[in-house]
């Protein structure tokens, strides 16, 4: 993740561009995660299906915090 000094400086639009991009690599992660159960992948390679859930969950998680951080920046709309 980004130092919080890179991140106060991004623009909302900066924000939402790595929103999306975050998304794209959850629905992504999730779709193989989905596919490796749907196979019985994630008992055969656990290491792998541990992986994936580790990258699944550090997504989210900048995800979230770059929401956060558009949400708390005020809106030129509301200057």
């Amino acid at each position: 993740m980004a130092s919080l000094s890179t991140e106060s400086c991004m623009n909302e639009t900066d924000h939402q561009r790595v929103i999306n991009e975050l998304q794209a690599v959850i629905d992504d992660t999730q779709h193989t995660l989905d596919r490796f159960e749907a196979t019985g992948m994630n008992t055969q390679m656990p290491e792998d299906y541990e992986t994936l859930l580790a990258i699944l969950d550090d997504a989210v998680k900048q995800q979230r915090a770059h929401t956060l951080m558009l949400l708390e920046k005020p809106h030129r709309s509301n200057l």
